[in-house]
C-alpha cells in the first residue's frame, strides 16, 4: 500500500498551525514533513460587535494562502482543516470560511468544543503510550482550554471553556506590567469558569486513581521552555516529554505578572507574540493544576492537528489497534444521545430505517447524496422525537435545540446544524428563510441538503404514524413519464387499512413534491 501524504490546519484564536505528513497504512503510523505557524489573532474582535475584524481576516488568508503553496510544493493528495473558538463564536465566521474557499478553494470545517477535544485526545495518543493508565490533558488556546480524561481508549471525560489565553488578555489586561487588581480578577474568572468542568472530569476517576497529567498547546509548551532554559542553561531542541512542576510554574507566573512585555520578551523560550499573552495562559495553567490537585504535568507536542490526521486515518480504515471503537464515534455519540433523551427506540429505529431506504431507493434518481448526506439524515431521523423529552408541546423545535447543543461527537458545526434543522422539520412548517435555526446553516449546499432531505423524513415518520410498526415496507417507483413517483406500502397486518399513516403520507407527501417537482401517489398494497 502506498505512502499518502496530507495537510492538516488548525485555524486558532491566537495561531495557524499546519503540519504536513507522511502516512505509512501498513504500519499504520505518519512522519511529519512539513510545518508552517502564523500568530495571526483571529480573536482580536471587533469590540462594539464582536466580529472578526478586516485585518484579522486579512492576515489569516495570507496564513493559508501560504500554508497552501507549502501544501502543494509537498505534493499532498488533501488538506484537511479545522476552524475552532474564535470562527465558531462570531457571527460573520461561516462567512469568512466561505470567503476563503471562493478566494483559496480551501474547504475548513467548523468544530465544537468537544470535537475539538476529542480530535486533541487522539493527537496526544497518536505521540505517547498510555498503557491503559488514566491521563487527563489540558489544551490552552486562544479562546479555549480542552480538558479530556482517558486511558487509550474511549474518551471518559470532554470539555471545552471559553478561557483561553488571548480572550483573557483582551478583557483583563489593561497595563504594562499587569495592575494588582486586573490579575487578581482574571484569576477569580478563571477559577470560576474552570471549576465545573475541572470537578467533572476528577468524577470520572475510579477510587484510587491518580491520573498523569499532559499538556498540549503553544502556551503550555511556552511555559515549559522558560522553565525550562532557566534550569538547563538553554532552551531545549525538543520540549516533548519534558516535566515541570506546580511549584515552578507558581514561581514563574509570580515574577511575569510583575514584568513589562519588553522584559518577558526578553526571556529565552518566549517568543514576542506568546510574551503578550503568557501572564493569562500561565495563569490557566496554574490553576486548572490547582483546581485538578495535580502537582506536574508532561508536555506533549502533539494535539489537534495531528488528531485530524488519526481522525481522517480512522475514517479511511487504515487504523485497527487500540482506537478502533473511534471508528463508529458518530453513531454511539448519537445513541448516546438518543439514550439520554429518552427516546423511544423501537419508533426511531423504525423511522431512521424507512428514511434510508428512501434515500437509497431515490439516490441517482431524485437527488444525488452521498453517504455523508445519508449518515447525516440517520442522525436526524433517529433523533427526530428528541424534543419530547422538554415537551410534547412544538416538540419539533426542542428537538433543534437539543440536537444543536447535544454535543455530538464526531461531526463538524455545519454537520451538527444540519441535523438539527432535518429534524426540526421533520413536522409542521416546511424551511422558511425567517427562521433563525434556518438562517444558521451556514451554506448554498447546507440549505439545500435540508430542503431536499426533510421531506423524506417526513415521509418517514408518516410512515410509522402510530408508532406501531403498521408498516412493514416501502418501495419506491418513480414513472419518469409522468414524473409520479408511487409509494408500495405493505402493511405488516393484511386487516389493517392504516389510515392514518396513509393521512398522514398525504399531508406530508407535499414537500416532497415541491422539492423534487414529481407526484406523489401513496398505494397500500395490501396482497403481497
Amino acid at each position: 500500500m502506498a505512502n499518502r501524504i496530507l495537510a492538516a490546519i488548525d485555524v486558532g484564536t491566537n495561531s495557524i498551525h499546519m503540519v504536513v505528513v507522511e502516512i505509512q497504512p501498513e504500519l499504520p503510523a505518519f512522519t511529519i514533513i512539513g510545518k508552517e505557524k502564523s500568530t495571526v489573532r483571529l480573536g482580536d474582535r471587533d469590540k462594539s460587535t464582536g466580529d472578526l475584524t478586516p485585518e484579522a481576516m486579512e492576515r489569516a488568508t495570507k496564513a493559508l494562502r501560504r500554508c497552501q503553496t507549502l501544501a502543494q510544493s509537498l505534493n499532498v493528495e488533501e488538506i484537511l482543516a479545522v476552524a475552532t473558538s474564535a470562527v465558531r463564536e462570531t457571527s460573520n465566521g461561516p462567512a469568512f470560511l466561505e470567503q476563503i474557499k471562493a478566494d483559496l478553494g480551501m474547504e475548513i470545517n467548523l468544530v465544537a468544543g468537544v470535537e475539538e477535544a476529542r480530535r486533541i485526545y487522539l493527537g496526544v495518543l497518536s505521540g505517547m503510550e498510555f498503557h491503559n493508565q488514566p491521563h487527563a490533558i489540558i489544551d490552552i488556546g486562544g479562546g479555549s482550554t480542552e480538558l479530556i480524561l482517558g486511558s487509550g481508549y474511549e474518551p471518559r471525560s470532554l470539555s471545552s471553556t471559553k478561557v483561553g489565553a488571548v480572550r483573557l488578555s483582551s478583557l483583563f489586561v489593561n497595563s504594562d506590567p499587569v495592575h494588582s487588581k486586573d490579575f487578581k480578577a482574571m484569576q477569580a474568572y478563571v477559577r470560576g469558569m474552570l471549576e465545573q468542568p475541572t470537578a467533572d472530569l476528577l468524577a470520572e476517576l475510579a477510587p484510587g486513581e491518580t491520573p498523569r497529567l499532559v499538556g498540549t498547546s503553544g502556551t503550555i509548551a511556552a511555559v515549559a521552555s522558560v522553565i525550562a532554559a532557566e534550569k538547563l542553561g538553554a532552551v531545549p531542541e525538543r520540549i516533548g516529554g519534558y516535566r515541570v512542576s506546580r511549584q515552578e510554574i507558581h514561581g514563574l507566573l509570580q515574577r511575569l505578572r510583575k514584568m513589562t512585555y519588553a522584559e518577558r520578551a526578553a526571556l529565552p523560550g518566549l517568543s514576542e507574540r506568546r510574551a503578550e499573552i503568557i501572564v493569562a495562559g500561565a495563569l490557566i495553567l496554574h490553576e486548572t493544576m490547582a483546581l485538578l490537585k495535580m502537582d506536574e504535568i508532561s508536555i506533549c507536542e502533539r494535539a489537534l492537528r495531528e488528531g485530524i490526521v488519526v481522525d481522517w486515518m480512522l475514517s479511511h480504515n487504515l487504523i485497527e489497534d487500540r482506537l478502533r471503537y473511534q471508528n463508529s464515534i458518530r453513531q454511539r455519540s448519537v445513541l448516546h444521545a438518543a439514550h439520554k433523551f429518552r427516546i423511544n427506540r423501537t419508533h426511531s429505529e423504525r423511522v431512521s430505517n424507512f428514511s434510508l431506504d428512501l434515500f437509497d431507493q431515490l439516490q441517482g434518481s431524485l437527488h444525488h447524496w452521498s453517504e455523508t448526506e445519508r449518515d447525516l439524515l440517520w442522525a436526524a431521523a433517529t433523533l427526530h422525537d428528541s424534543g419530547s423529552f422538554i415537551s410534547n408541546a412544538a416538540y419539533h423545535k426542542h428537538s433543534y435545540y437539543l440536537i444543536r447543543n447535544g454535543e455530538l461527537l464526531g461531526y463538524t458545526e455545519p454537520e451538527i446544524e444540519a441535523i438539527a434543522n432535518l429534524a426540526r422539520y421533520h413536522r409542521k412548517s416546511p424551511p422558511k428563510r425567517k427562521h433563525e435555526n434556518y438562517k444558521r446553516l451556514s451554506s448554498k449546499r447546507d440549505r439545500q441538503i435540508v430542503d431536499q432531505l426533510h421531506p423524506l423524513l417526513r415521509l418517514a415518520v408518516s410512515m410509522d404514524r402510530r408508532k406501531m410498526g403498521a408498516i412493514a415496507q416501502v418501495r419506491c417507483q418513480l414513472d419518469a413519464d409522468s414524473q409520479t413517483l408511487y409509494l408500495n406500502l405493505r402493511p405488516r397486518d393484511r386487516q389493517d387499512d392504516c389510515l392514518l399513516e396513509l393521512w398522514s403520507l398525504e399531508q406530508n407527501k407535499v414537500e416532497v413534491e415541491k422539492a423534487f417537482g414529481v407526484r406523489v401517489l401513496p398505494i397500500l398494497n395490501r396482497e403481497s
